[in-house]
């Protein structure tokens, strides 16, 4: 297959002259999003410009501590904004959300490396950095999902809640039903997702390796592993989330905190 076109300066320029025009639409509709979209573009340049020096290094190198370094500060910052965008800022989430999608990136690289592609180092860059990314951005936007529609939900149903505990329920049964309906949403749009791959999109991994020149079969055979690894782990973080999250919500005495 052919070698993939490299981009110069040149044209890297003339790609910013895409979100010039998008820049005119904004002020020509007179949507105010000119400053936005002006800022969103300088960090986009920046931050990838700065991610792709680093993973460059982290490449080279290929040290074990190194690439754990790396998907410890992606974790990091996906707990963090993850834990932003739940309302309620109820104690120890963010140790709920980094523990939760700790846990699920871990099982789900553990059974890909070890039972799957067997690489010759674990730690392998190439693949480790590029699976935890997906699987910990995957599951960030799952957690703020669940966390989120647990939250309001119990916030909302408070004395429905202390009905069933009045009743002799205990906490977890009491909140059980909300619970389901939190992970349910949450796992929605992956199940989405999966139905339409293939049909009605066609996933940006797969795109971004047939520009690279893969054979488009192995292409398509590293996007069923992705989304398989994608699908357990977005349910292992809901489920985990939402169960710690559950335990914030009642004190020692089995009450509901208002």
């Amino acid at each position: 297959m052919p070698d993939l076109i490299k981009l110069d300066l040149a044209d890297l320029a003339l790609a910013v002259g895409l979100m010039a025009i998008a820049i005119g639409l904004s002020a020509w509709e007179k949507l105010g999003l000119e400053l936005n979209l002006a800022i969103a573009t300088g960090r986009t340049i920046l931050q990838l410009l700065v991610l792709g020096y680093v993973f460059d290094f982290i490449f080279a190198v290929n040290n074990a501590w190194a690439v754990l370094g790396i998907v410890a500060i992606m974790l990091t910052m996906g707990a963090i904004v993850a834990r932003n965008r739940i309302s309620q800022k109820i104690p120890l989430v963010l140790p709920v959300v980094w523990g939760a999608i700790l846990v699920s990136t871990a099982f789900t690289l553990f059974y890909t490396n070890f039972l799957i592609l067997q690489p010759d180092r674990w730690y392998e860059a190439k693949y480790m950095i590029p699976f935890a990314g997906m699987i910990i951005g995957n599951a960030m936007n799952a957690a703020a999902i669940a966390g989120e529609r647990l939250v309001s939900t119990v916030n909302n149903s408070a004395g429905e809640i202390e009905t069933h505990l009045s009743l002799g329920a205990t906490p977890q049964q009491a909140v059980s039903q909300y619970r389901r309906e939190a992970i349910r949403a949450a796992f929605l749009p992956t199940i989405n997702q999966m139905m339409l791959i293939g049909m009605a999109t066609l996933p940006s991994i797969t795109a971004g390796q047939l520009l690279g020149g893969v054979n488009p079969l192995d292409a398509v055979s590293y996007e069923i592993l992705i989304v398989f690894m994608v699908a357990v782990a977005n349910l292992l973080t809901t489920i985990l989330v939402t169960r710690g999250l559950c335990r914030q919500f009642f004190n020692s005495a089995a009450q509901l905190i208002r």
